[in-house]
C-alpha cells in the first residue's frame, strides 16, 4: 500500500498536467490547421535544404519544379556549387511563414551557408514554396540562387590607355 500511494498520485499529476493542452487544441482548431501548414511547409523546407547538404540530389530534384535542367544536369550542378547549406542550428534561423494560399507559401529566414571560404555565411532571403502532391516544392532557380550559381562572375579586362588622336 505505500507504493502504491505515490504512483497514484504521479498518475494524478500527469492526468492533470495534460488536461490544459487538450482543451487548448479543441478551443482554437483554425490557429492549429494554420499552425500545423506552417509547420509542415517549415519542415519540407528544411528536409530540402538537408537532402541538398547531403548530397542527395535525386532525391532533391523530386522536390523541385519549374527547371529547365534535366536531373543530371541538376545534380552536377549543385555539386559544383561555390557553396552548400550549414549543418544543424545554423542551417536556418528566425524563420517565418506567410501562407499566400492553398498552393503557395513564403519562407523567410537567416539561412547558414558553408563556402570555400571558412566559416558560416549568413543570407537571409525569401524563398517562395509551391505545393505539389503531399508536399512542398522549391523551383529550380531558387536553389540556383541559394548555391550561387546565378550571380554572373565579372571579369575584368585590362585595356591600355588608348593615345587621343
Amino acid at each position: 500500500m505505500p507504493v502504491l500511494r505515490p504512483l497514484l498520485i504521479l498518475i494524478l499529476l500527469i492526468a492533470i498536467a495534460a488536461a490544459p493542452s487538450q482543451g487548448a487544441r479543441r478551443g482554437a482548431p483554425a490557429q492549429d490547421s494554420s499552425s500545423a501548414s506552417e509547420a509542415e511547409v517549415l519542415k519540407n523546407f528544411e528536409t530540402i535544404l538537408d537532402l541538398w547538404r547531403d548530397g542527395r540530389f535525386d532525391e532533391l530534384y523530386q522536390h523541385t519544379n519549374g527547371g529547365r535542367d534535366g536531373r543530371e544536369k541538376f545534380a552536377n550542378r549543385l555539386a559544383s556549387a561555390p557553396r552548400k547549406p550549414a549543418c544543424c542550428w545554423e542551417k536556418i534561423q528566425e524563420a517565418r511563414v506567410s501562407l499566400k494560399s492553398g498552393k503557395s507559401a513564403v519562407v523567410q529566414a537567416r539561412l547558414g551557408f558553408e563556402a570555400s571560404t571558412p566559416g558560416t555565411e549568413f543570407v537571409t532571403k525569401s524563398i517562395h514554396l509551391k505545393r505539389e502532391g503531399s508536399g512542398w516544392s522549391i523551383a529550380q532557380s531558387e536553389i540556383y540562387s541559394l548555391a550561387d550559381l546565378t550571380s554572373k562572375k565579372r571579369r575584368y579586362k585590362y585595356l591600355p590607355i588608348q593615345p587621343k588622336k
